[in-house]
């Protein structure tokens, strides 16, 4: 896994960039990253993974959520499976010039100090803003502007929302540790359906044991045991849309014990397998990794 910077380019004859996604996924390069400009994305349809700061979980049935300034994330297609379409608006905040006493601009200041958690929205205002996003596609210049600051209004008084991160993930947390924790993820992301001993990872992160979980924990919010946990238990439930059994999954991911495959599901899914494959045969399920005091703390993608 690399985190990158991303250098953002305004659209011509525009101060801020709207993008249009509704090639195949395999022409995207999906990475963690970050970039001083605030996001929003909106997934047309479809499912995927999403990774803001701490915060990964998976989404069905599109998706709509505003990521502040400068916060680490991952490109929502991630996991996803043709067909894949969003539209995303990225904008630095200086763009967005209102007078102090306007009520309205302390309302969409507020929306952008929150959306340094990242902003989960509701089907409901996704579908109520996607005729605007739409229309940001067909137009230019100050009408396209416009549009942007109706959509920040819109979402400045919309109730209906989630905060992704119980705190703020300094980008800083992933630069001054990018080439540790690149290297700690990528061997989780090449070993997770193996035993994994985490004396061996300590040594590749040229650390003692001690050193290395105080890091690891510091660095994520979570231990060592329960980001490998976590992580094998997201791929888990990308095998089981593919139609793979309980047991396939639970071997496949790391777990030799497929009852303690079962615990760790409903404890991170809080679904049993069989609910998680008879939800989203239905459409309707939405999985979000917890821990018990609701700490969402997940680097991988």
């Amino acid at each position: 896994m690399k985190v990158t910077f991303e250098r953002v380019i305004s659209d011509e004859k525009s101060s801020f960039c709207t993008i249009h996604n509704n090639s195949p996924i395999s022409e995207f390069k999906w990475e963690y990253h970050y970039h001083p400009e605030i996001e929003l994305v909106c997934v047309l349809s479809g499912s995927g993974t999403r990774h803001v700061g701490y915060h990964k979980s998976n989404y069905t049935n599109g998706d709509l959520v505003l990521i502040g300034s400068n916060i680490p994330h991952s490109g929502f297609g991630l996991n996803s499976i043709d067909p894949h379409e969003e539209i995303v608006l990225q904008f630095k905040e200086d763009i967005l010039q209102f007078p102090e006493q306007e009520s309205e601009a302390r309302s969409i200041k507020s929306l952008l100090e929150l959306s340094k958690f990242g902003i989960l929205y509701s089907v409901d205002i996704k579908n109520k803003l996607l005729p605007k996003l739409t229309q940001m596609l067909e137009c230019e210049g100050y009408k396209r502007y416009l549009l942007l600051l109706e959509i920040l209004f819109e979402l400045s008084k919309c109730d209906e929302y989630e905060l992704l991160n119980q705190e703020i993930m300094p980008y800083t947390i992933i630069s001054k540790n990018k080439t540790r924790l690149e290297n700690i993820f990528t061997f989780v992301e090449h070993n997770y359906d193996k035993e994994i001993s985490i004396e061996e990872v300590a040594k590749l992160a040229n650390l003692t044991l001690p050193a290395f979980c105080n890091f690891f924990k510091k660095a994520t919010q979570i231990t060592f045991t329960e980001f490998v946990n976590r992580y094998r238990i997201n791929k888990a439930c990308l095998l089981m849309i593919q139609d793979k059994t309980i047991s396939e999954c639970s071997y496949s991911c790391g777990f030799n014990n497929v009852t303690y495959f079962n615990r760790m599901f409903k404890k991170y899914t809080e679904k049993t397998p069989s609910e998680f494959i008879k939800n989203y045969s239905h459409h309707k399920v939405n999985v979000d990794l917890k821990i018990e005091n609701e700490v969402k703390a997940q680097f991988l993608e």
